[in-house]
C-alpha cells in the first residue's frame, strides 16, 4: 500500500522505509489535515481572547511572562514561560487575568490572518520585566470525519509544564517557530506551518506517554503492553486474517480474557477496531488515489470486492465508490 500523509508528511511502515509503523503513528496518518496555522500574540496590560470549539488540535505555548488559561467547567489554570498545552475540541480563553472580560479572538485570527498580534500598545507585549506576555499557536484543522479518531480518544485539555523532561525537548523547535513567526523571510510560512505540525506530534507524544490513561479508546489501549503488542501486529499486518484467538496469542493472554480486556480499553471489539482500521485506510486511499477498488480490497485483506463493498458501508453508510477521488 502507498504512504500516506501525516500532518502533511510522507509517512509508510514497509520495510523499504526503514520504519515498522507504531499503532499511534499509523492512526496519526489516516488524518486528513485541512489547514496548518500559525500565531504569535505579543500582549500586556489587561487583555483576554475567547476561542470558539472546533475539531482541530490546538498547540499553544508560553514563551515569556504569564497568562491565565480557562476552560468550561474548571477553575483557571495559571500559565507560566515554558508552559503548553494542547486543545482538543472545547472553546477557550486565554488572559492577563481571569475577571478581564473576553474578546471575541478570532477577529485577530480570519482567513489569511496568520502572523503576530500585538495587543496592550502599538509596540507589543515583548514579555519580560514589563509583564507583557508572548505566546504561540499552531492549529492542525482536520476533516470532520478524520479528526473524529484522534480528537474523540484525547481529553480537552493536555498540559505539559514548563519543569517536564519533555518541554526541554519541545523548546529548541518552539524557537525555531518564534524565530520564523517574529522575523518571517522567504518561504516563512511553510517552514512555521512544518514546525507547528512537528510540534503537535511531539507535545502528543510527551503527553501519551505520561499520561495515556486519561486518555480514552484506542490511545489508552496503547498503555497497556499486552494490547498494544496486538494492535501493533494489526497496524503491521493489516492484510492478514486475523482472529481473536490469533490476535490473543500475540497479546500472550487467553482468548476470552483477551477480548474482554481489549474491549474494556479499546471501547470496541478487537475485530471491530481491525475493520475500521482498514476502512479509514481505504478512504483514504480512495479519496486522494487511483487505486481500483478490487486492488485495494485485496490490499487490506478481502476476499472479493463484494466483501470489501459491504464492509466499507457498515462502518460508513456509503459505498466505496461514493469516496472515489473525481480524477481516479
Amino acid at each position: 500500500m502507498s504512504a500516506f500523509p501525516v500532518l502533511g508528511f510522507p509517512v509508510s511502515g514497509s520495510p523499504a522505509s526503514g520504519f515498522q509503523a507504531d499503532p499511534f503513528s499509523d492512526v496519526l496518518s489516516l488524518l486528513q489535515v485541512r489547514s496548518v496555522r500559525c500565531s504569535r500574540l505579543e500582549a500586556r496590560g489587561p487583555w483576554a481572547l475567547r476561542f470558539p470549539e472546533r475539531s482541530r488540535l490546538k498547540l499553544v505555548a508560553v514563551l515569556r511572562g504569564n497568562c491565565w488559561l480557562l476552560l468550561p467547567d474548571r477553575p483557571p489554570h495559571r500559565l507560566r514561560a515554558g508552559d503548553l498545552f494542547l486543545l482538543t475540541n472545547t472553546p477557550y480563553v486565554v488572559a492577563s487575568d481571569p475577571a478581564v472580560p473576553a474578546r471575541d479572538g478570532m477577529e485577530f485570527y480570519r482567513e489569511g490572518g496568520e502572523g503576530t498580534v500585538r495587543l496592550g500598545s502599538e509596540e507589543g507585549g515583548g514579555g519580560g520585566e514589563d509583564g507583557g506576555t508572548v505566546m504561540l499557536g499552531g492549529g492542525l484543522v482536520f476533516e470532520e470525519d478524520g479528526a473524529r479518531l484522534v480528537v474523540e480518544a484525547l481529553p480537552p485539555v493536555m498540559c505539559v509544564s514548563a519543569d517536564h523532561p519533555a518541554a526541554a525537548v519541545l523548546r529548541n523547535s518552539l524557537d525555531l517557530l518564534d524565530r520564523e513567526m517574529e522575523r518571517p523571510e522567504i518561504g516563512a510560512a511553510m517552514v512555521a506551518q512544518g514546525l507547528a505540525a512537528i510540534i503537535v506530534v511531539q507535545m502528543l507524544r510527551a503527553y501519551v506517554a505520561e499520561n495515556g490513561r486519561d486518555c480514552a479508546g484506542w490511545v489508552s489501549a496503547l498503555t497497556d503492553p499486552r494490547i498494544a503488542r496486538a494492535l501493533t501486529a494489526m497496524h503491521r499486518e493489516i492484510a492478514r486474517g486475523w482472529t481473536v484467538g490469533a490476535l490473543a496469542a500475540e497479546a500472550g493472554m487467553s482468548r476470552s480474557a483477551f477480548a474482554s480486556h481489549f474491549r474494556r480499553l479499546a471501547g470496541v471489539a478487537p475485530l471491530d477496531y481491525l475493520r475500521r482500521l482498514r476502512m479509514e485506510r481505504a478512504r483514504l486511499a480512495l479519496r486522494h488515489g487511483r487505486v481500483p477498488v478490487g486492488e485495494l480490497a485485496a490490499g487490506l485483506g478481502y476476499a472479493s470486492e463484494s466483501a470489501f463493498g459491504h464492509a466499507y458501508k457498515r462502518v460508513f453508510g456509503r459505498s466505496p465508490r461514493h469516496d472515489r477521488a473525481v480524477d481516479a
